[in-house]
């Protein structure tokens, strides 16, 4: 009884856990006009977070490339792109990587972190992170 208990103890646990993961698909939100813009999969690799558009929402946007961006990123499609970069858990938190902004070309450093179980927070700045932006990403449920 006491090992079915255990198990079941774990199980939970286990659940739990997962629930409070970076690790997952997104939705992006707009800043401006609050519309849902594409989904971004979080993933971990080598004990690193990365993060990559996997789908873009909105009909107009679907076949947009990185005309703005740097180097090899330059006039590659959004789709696909990895936008987040490198970043190392640190506590409660994810970050000395960087986040790709699409829109505009630029790389900024960044940090993530979990609101709740399904609300992500991402601070984009340059410099000292009081000079830049947050968004709010939302978990996409399966």
């Amino acid at each position: 009884m006491k090992n079915w208990m255990l198990t079941i103890g774990v199980f939970f646990f286990a659940l739990s856990t997962q629930a409070q993961s970076v690790v997952g698909k997104w939705k992006t939100i707009d800043d401006e006009t609050g519309e849902a813009k594409s989904v971004v999969e979080i993933y971990e690799k080598s004990g690193k977070i990365y993060g990559k558009v996997v789908e873009i929402l909105r009909e107009s946007h679907k076949k947009d490339l990185c005309s703005k961006c740097d180097g090899a990123d330059k006039n590659k499609p959004i789709l696909g792109m990895i936008i987040i970069n490198g970043l190392k858990k640190d506590g409660s938190e994810y970050n000395n990587g960087t986040i790709l902004d699409p829109t505009n070309g630029k790389k900024y450093k960044c940090y993530i972190s979990l609101e709740s179980a399904d609300k992500l927070k991402l601070r984009g700045y340059v410099g000292i992170s009081i000079m830049g932006r947050t968004q709010y990403w939302t978990r996409v449920k399966n």
